[in-house]
């Protein structure tokens, strides 16, 4: 394994650790500044919103410029955003800080991708994507759980130190591990070149796949503490440590996942949404047990994130001419599914529908990313050579 992975992972660690942690502290930090809950909220949206704006147009702007300083001017980014946060003296400035974190994600996530995948042989290109998104599943695992407790114990600003800190060395680690790359990004077709990429319907096929398939993982999951407790019967003092469940499950998924992608690709995300369907389906169905709902959401997890390795090496496949802002647009796309899941969960429970409806709607929408995947496979399948990226401007590839 190449040891910039570390590095790459590392970031990925970080940006996770800043997606994600604000949900823990959100009572600190909205009675800190005097503001609402749903203000407070906007730490969240707001970066939601600005991850897929960075993965747009940051990844453009840096088309033309080396792979190694990008990410290295990206971490400085992500390192500014959290200590502007951290320093924040009033909650304009911390949601500024989160806004400037949160530019660098996308594009972090998605030219890492192609960096990370550079690094190794092409067998073992979706085995080395996962490797870096392993950052993303250990944030889910560990840095969530032991930040909030930090930031609680310490005061939300401390967290907000610790992640810069974990920036800084993660910074480090890109320059000091990570090789220059023979190919620039996009140093021979420039942005144009990037954007001829999008003229493959694969590359659209897989964006939407992206969009479906992390959407309805993550619609079930964003009100799954109210599943917990009001349909299963759990404490809400134990609803942290049943995420810690589904983290495992991140991690678990994210690694075979990336083993199977390297082998065919294709037929691993088929196989992962289907399975995934079925379980957000049984878990709906068997809420109320306590067992079946820490085995689903260990399920959940496994087979939600095992798509991640496939969904970004699909796109740099159908894009492998100009694989840097497809992959950048495909980063955005996992943050709009998330976006996009979680307002279909709360349109059915604000329907009264039920804490079990979100998961519902999750699978329905999972189902649907079964239905594109199948098609674009089999749309693959007619061409001569599937296996190999399409021709730049050809339309019908789906």
């Amino acid at each position: 394994m190449p040891i910039g992975l570390i590095a790459l992972a590392l970031g990925g660690f970080g940006i996770g650790l800043t997606e994600f942690v604000i949900m823990g502290l959100l009572p600190e930090v909205s009675a800190d500044f005097a503001v609402s809950e749903a203000t407070a909220g906007w730490l969240i949206s707001g970066y939601a919103l600005s991850v897929v704006v960075g993965a747009l147009l940051l990844t453009a702007a840096v088309t033309r410029l080396p792979r190694k300083p990008v990410l290295a001017g990206l971490m400085v980014l992500f390192v500014v955003g959290n200590t502007l946060s951290a320093l924040a003296p009033d909650f304009s400035m911390m949601l500024l800080g989160r806004v400037v974190a949160a530019l660098c994600h996308g594009a972090f996530f998605g030219i890492g991708a192609v960096v990370a995948a550079d690094m190794v042989a092409p067998n073992k290109k979706a085995g080395a994507i996962a490797i870096m998104f392993t950052g993303l599943t250990a944030a889910n695992v560990l840095g969530v759980p032991f930040g909030t407790l930090l930031g609680q114990a310490a005061g939300w600003r401390s967290t907000f130190w610790a992640i810069s800190a974990i920036g800084v060395v993660a910074l480090v680690g890109i320059l000091a591990l990570v090789p220059v790359t023979e190919r620039g990004t996009a140093g021979t077709t420039g942005l144009r070149g990037e954007l001829r990429a999008f003229r493959s319907g694969q590359v659209w096929a897989s964006i939407a796949i992206t969009v479906l398939g992390y959407g309805g993982m993550f619609g079930a999951f964003t009100y799954i503490a109210f599943t917990l407790t009001s349909v299963s019967g759990f404490g809400s003092a134990t609803v942290p440590w049943l995420l810690m469940v589904f983290g495992v499950g991140l991690f678990i998924g994210n690694t075979l996942g990336g083993k199977a992608a390297d082998r065919n690709v294709d037929a691993t995300l088929l196989a992962a949404l289907s399975v995934l369907t079925v379980v957000l389906a049984v878990f709906a169905l068997t809420a109320a047990s306590a067992v079946m709902a820490v085995v689903s959401l260990l399920l959940m997890g496994i087979f939600g994130f095992a798509t991640v390795p496939g969904l970004q090496m699909r796109v740099m496949k159908y894009a492998s001419e100009a694989p840097t802002l497809a992959s950048g647009a495909n980063i955005g796309a996992f943050n709009a599914g998330n976006a996009f899941g979680a307002w279909i969960g709360g349109v059915t429970i604000s329907a009264g529908l039920g804490y079990t409806s979100p998961i519902w709607a999750g699978a329905a929408i999972t189902l649907a990313a079964v239905a594109v995947m199948a098609l674009a496979a089999r749309k693959a399948n007619f061409r001569t050579g599937a296996e190999l990226a399409p021709r730049t401007g050809d339309l019908a590839g789906v």
